[in-house]
Order: structure tokens, then C-alpha cells, then sequence
């Protein structure tokens, strides 16, 4: 960054990098198709709490505002998953005016990153990404977006905080950069940009109890965004995360002085599956993992942003502290494995369950539905149209069925088949131990 150097130079303020930055951003409306019941107590105090639940479910279409970036010249443009990853049409529309419809390739919620395709595009006007490592706490940066559906805006601050964790999310699980630079409903997926026109971030949320901005932005980094793409043009549907196979925490001001540190730092390992990269590294329960590839980590959440950016088939340096001595360990990054195999079981309509999907669970399955790490056994990974009027739900662990254990997929059909038209069914949930009786 250079100093202005004249009264017109100062003058011109921002006006070169909006320049060259602006044309690269883009307008989207999104439209998707969502059910709704409709009930004629729906408003009403009394009974519309009586009948909840209940009534004639139509399909409404829900229209959506948002913000992306052009990152290729061929249309490869990044949007929140928020704006477009459910919507059934995308219609995006340049700041010249041109219109394009769009695809999406890739989304993932979590993340809440997507990136679309532009039909028919070329020779675009496209931000290049900067290595978001390299941004320091009060560098000047741009937000340029669609606040409200007004039109273009571009407003300016500087990155307040870097390494925000959990703060930006609905599921508490994002890595974020932090700005003041005003972000409004309509900015998200828009670009958050360095004083050379550079991207180093997309808009994603804000903190707020009025619904509009106080000047506490967040962005999720250019060096994610980075891995989105490939993974994009690679021809995944979806983000694939390296697997940890690790459960953590942040080590505290109260856990330093009992691990012998004079300051809080990094995350301590509390288990290891017996499938995970970190174990066959070398790395055991009670290990304080600081830093990945020199990058420090002081959350589970800066933890799996650090294995996303190293990306599956890489090896990540990982610095763990043990008995007070550093090492630094190469751990391999890999999907979650699927073995043993899943063996996946819809049952039939001759048990009283029918239609309900189960499965081994393994590595795989824990990432999917979002296991316990040490979780093992049959799970439920379909609950199907009967199973929830017993109370039975989508992730829960089956133990037994009218005594009999369930160890395997098939045990289920089989001990269901036995049981006939009553029984108990045991279930894991949770780490609570619950029984359902059934009778037909």
C-alpha cells in the first residue's frame, strides 16, 4: 500500500480501488419453493397452539437478496450458502447490467459457502483471492455489496479482528475475519476487499440486536474460499473436510495452570478414535495441539479451518505440546473412513418399522450425522414415516429390540419380525439411554 502523495491523490480517496474492484461483484435473486402449513387457527391465541402442527401444507415460493463475487473469467462466482444453496432459480446480475442464470456446484451449510457457475460466461471482470494468512488487524478493506436491494454500495472500514470463532454462525462452528466496515441485509456473499482490490474475504454475517449493522462484520476467508473452488471444478457437490477423528477443547485461564502454562494456548485432545490420522501420528489423549502448517490454534473451530485449507491428501504440520516439550508431527489429512462397511438396511413392510433406514456406524457415518466420537453399533440414519410416532428419531443408536441386541443391520429386521405387533425398542441418544413401546 502506498502513502498518497499529493492533494489529488487523497482526494481520490478509494475511488481506484472500487474501480477495479466493483465491477467483480454481483447482485443475485434467488428464488426456492418452501412448504408451509396453513390452518385456519393459525393466528389465533388459543387455539393455534392446540393445533400447531396441523393443516392443509402448501408449496409458497420464497424470493432471497444477496451479494457474490466473479472469480474466474469464465464465471466461477462465491455466494453464502444462505443466499443460493437451496434455491431452485439464480438469476445474477452485473454491475453493467448484464444478466446471467446460474448453477450451483457446490454449497455446504456449515461453512455457509457456495459457489455457482454462470451460464454462458466469459472474459468476466474476476477478483483475484489474497492468502488471507497475510491480513494484519487494521489494514484498510472495502465491503462492497447490495444492502436492502438499493443498488451496489460500497462502504469502508478496517479488519477489526482476525481468528473469530463461532460468532458467525447458527451452528457455531466458523472461522471468521472481522470488520467494521458496515454489512447490511442484501451484503451477504459480497466481497471484502484490500486496498489494492484484492480479495481477502466474503461477507457473511454481522453481529446485532436492532437487525442492522453496528460495525461488527464478519467474512469468511479468501483461503477457505480458495479450497471451495478446486473442490468445485474438481466436480464435488459437496465440501469434503479433512477428518480429525479428535474431540477437544480450548484450554482456559483454569486449565493453564494445572497443564503447567503460563498463558492459555491451543486445544487439548480429550479422545482419539482409533481410525484417526492424529493416533496413527502419534498423538494421544491429554496432547495440546498449538499450531497447524505455524499457524496457531486456540479453538476446535481454528483447528478444522486450519485442515480445510491443508485440504485432504496433504500432510498438515501439526505442533502438539506434551510434558512441556514442543514437536512437531506431519499428519496426514483424510476423508472420514468408511469401514467397517455401513451396510445400509431399509426395512421391509413385514416389521412394523417399514421404511426405516439403518446402518453400521463408522467413521463416515459419525461425520455425517454428526456422532459421538466413540459412538458404535447400528444407528438410525433414515427414521422413515412410522418410526417417529414411536418417538424414534434420525440418529438415535439402536441397543435392542424386546431384548434382543442389535449388532448389525440386519439384526433389526430379524429381531422386528420376532417381536410382531408390540414390544420394546432401546435406544441411544444423546449419551441417554431410552426405551419406546410399540403395540399395533
Amino acid at each position: 500500500m502506498q502513502v498518497p502523495a499529493s492533494q489529488a491523490q487523497i482526494s481520490m480517496g478509494f475511488t481506484p480501488v472500487v474501480e477495479q474492484s466493483a465491477p467483480a461483484v454481483v447482485n443475485i435473486y434467488a428464488k426456492r419453493v418452501v412448504a408451509e402449513q396453513v390452518s385456519p387457527f393459525m393466528n389465533d391465541p388459543f387455539f393455534g397452539s392446540i393445533f400447531r402442527g396441523q393443516g392443509q401444507v402448501r408449496q409458497r415460493v420464497q424470493n432471497s437478496l444477496g451479494s457474490g463475487v466473479i472469480l474466474s473469467g469464465d464465471g466461477i462466482v462465491v455466494s453464502n450458502f444462505h443466499v443460493v444453496g437451496d434455491a431452485t432459480e439464480i438469476r445474477v446480475v452485473l454491475r453493467d447490467r448484464r444478466e446471467f442464470n446460474a448453477k450451483v456446484l457446490l454449497a455446504d451449510e456449515e461453512a455457509d459457502l457456495a459457489i455457482m457457475q454462470l451460464d454462458g460466461a466469459a472474459d468476466l471482470p474476476h477478483l483475484d483471492l489474497r492468502n488471507s494468512d497475510e491480513v494484519a488487524v487494521g489494514e484498510l478493506v472495502l465491503a462492497i455489496g447490495n444492502p436492502f436491494g438499493v443498488g451496489q454500495t460500497v462502504s469502508s472500514g478496517i479488519v477489526s479482528g482476525l481468528a473469530r470463532s463461532g460468532v458467525g454462525g447458527d451452528g457455531g462452528r466458523g472461522y471468521f475475519l472481522q470488520t467494521d466496515a458496515p454489512i447490511n441485509p442484501g451484503n451477504s456473499g459480497g466481497a471484502l476487499v484490500d486496498i489494492n482490490g484484492r480479495l481477502i474475504g466474503v461477507n457473511t454475517s454481522i453481529l446485532t440486536r436492532s437487525g442492522g449493522s453496528n460495525g461488527i462484520g464478519f467474512a469468511i476467508p479468501a483461503n477457505l474460499v480458495e479450497r471451495f473452488v478446486e473442490q468445485a471444478r474438481e466436480g464435488q457437490t459437496t465440501f469434503q473436510r479433512p477428518w480429525a477423528g479428535v474431540t477437544g477443547q480450548a484450554v482456559d485461564f483454569d486449565m493453564a495452570g494445572g497443564l503447567g502454562l503460563s498463558v492459555p494456548e491451543g486445544v487439548i485432545l480429550s479422545s482419539i478414535h482409533a481410525e484417526s490420522p492424529f493416533a496413527e501420528a502419534g498423538f494421544e489423549a491429554g496432547d495440546i495441539v498449538v499450531a497447524v502448517d505455524d499457524q496457531p490454534v486456540n479453538t476446535p473451530q481454528e483447528m478444522v479451518f486450519r485442515m480445510s485449507v491443508a485440504g485432504i491428501g496433504e500432510k498438515a504440520q501439526v505442533t502438539r505440546l506434551r510434558d512441556g516439550q514442543r514437536e512437531t508431527l506431519a499428519v496426514q489429512m483424510i476423508a472420514p473412513p468408511d469401514r467397517p462397511a455401513r451396510e445400509e438396511t431399509t426395512l421391509s413392510r413385514r416389521v412394523v418399522l417399514a421404511g426405516m433406514t439403518v446402518a453400521n456406524v463408522n467413521p463416515a457415518v459419525i461425520a455425517e450425522m454428526d456422532l459421538p466420537l466413540d459412538a458404535s453399533g447400528v444407528v438410525i440414519t433414515d427414521a422413515g414415516p412410522i418410526a417417529p410416532r414411536l418417538g424414534l428419531q434420525t440418529g438415535d443408536i439402536l441397543l435392542g429390540i424386546n431384548g434382543a441386541d442389535i449388532r448389525e443391520p440386519k439384526d433389526a429386521e430379524s429381531a422386528l419380525r420376532d417381536a410382531g405387533r408390540s414390544g420394546i425398542i432401546e435406544v441411544l441418544r444423546a449419551g441417554r439411554r431410552m426405551a419406546f413401546r410399540f403395540r399395533v
